[in-house]
């Protein structure tokens, strides 16, 4: 310190001290991902300006909140790629723990905390800010925190049909489809799920060969696989015309879009694909 300023990084022993609490109420806020920090050699750095965010005394954690009809991206999110990037399973786990104990519901964990979060990973190490590996284990972790979460989004009762979920040959990301399965199965509905680089041949086969089929659902995440995709959705189209074909993911712009590559519904994220399918089988008993 220097004139009674904070110049460099403290010690997590140091951070707590300003904040007036145990060390390892300290360590808590940053398994929670309420204080931001880094270890480095063992140890773990907190840089002072981090301190001013942390809220002690029993003041609740912020809530994820809606504005304007729009789910709004909150700290959650900032939290949980910080604990991932930091490759923190069990901090990780308490970030999603603490967002629903602050009352965000399951699909709010899926679509305004864990997608944010790694939309932002993804982004980063595209700008180059990232290495490839510390994106691969980030989906690793997220992969565990689904299969967590994964079992509360069942429901009792009958199904309303089966939706055939993939993603195209050569599309790698898998984890946007891991997503809409739990969120479609939520809403009643039977899911297959096969899953990223599923051969055109492999997909249609599938949707054929599976009884009870209602609507089948292609993801689209990385530009390189528009092409792909289109070709999917026109091997499904002519397979099973009579059968309504959704498209969604970031490659995907717009409705116009989706439509111009053969679909007949975009589904914007996962709460969009859950609303498109109610809408097919309102239609279906009309």
């Amino acid at each position: 310190m220097t004139d009674g300023h904070v110049t460099e990084e403290l010690t997590l022993q140091e951070a707590a001290e300003l904040l007036g609490v145990h060390y390892m109420t300290a360590y808590r806020y940053v398994r929670l991902g309420r204080l931001p920090a880094e270890k480095v050699g063992g140890v773990w750095r907190v840089a002072p300006s981090a301190l001013g965010d942390v809220h002690v005394g029993g003041e609740p954690v912020p809530r994820l909140t809606i504005e304007g009809g729009s789910r709004r991206r909150t700290r959650w999110a900032d939290r949980l790629e910080a604990r991932l990037i930091a490759g923190d399973v069990c901090g990780a786990w308490n970030v999603v723990e603490a967002a629903l104990t602050a009352g965000a519901q399951l699909d709010d964990v899926y679509l305004d905390v864990i997608a944010p979060a790694m939309v932002s990973i993804g982004r980063r190490w595209e700008a180059g800010e990232l290495d490839v590996a510390l994106e691969h284990q980030a989906s690793g972790m997220v992969l565990r925190l689904i299969g967590r979460l994964g079992p509360r989004f069942m429901r009792r009762g009958r199904s309303r049909g089966v939706v055939v979920l993939g993603a195209p040959e050569g599309e790698r990301h898998a984890l946007p489809l891991a997503l809409a399965a739990d969120l479609v199965r939520a809403a009643g509905w039977t899911v297959v799920d096969l899953g990223a680089d599923v051969p055109t041949a492999s997909f249609v086969r599938t949707v054929t060969r599976t009884r009870s089929v209602r609507a089948v659902g292609v993801s689209v995440t990385a530009d390189g696989s528009l092409a792909a995709g289109a070709e999917t959705l026109g091997a499904l189209r002519s397979a099973c015309d009579d059968l309504p074909v959704l498209v969604g993911g970031r490659a995907i712009g717009d409705e116009v879009h989706a439509r111009a590559m053969g679909a007949d519904e975009w589904a914007r994220d996962g709460r969009g694909l859950v609303d498109a399918l109610d809408g097919l089988a309102v239609s279906s008993r009309r």
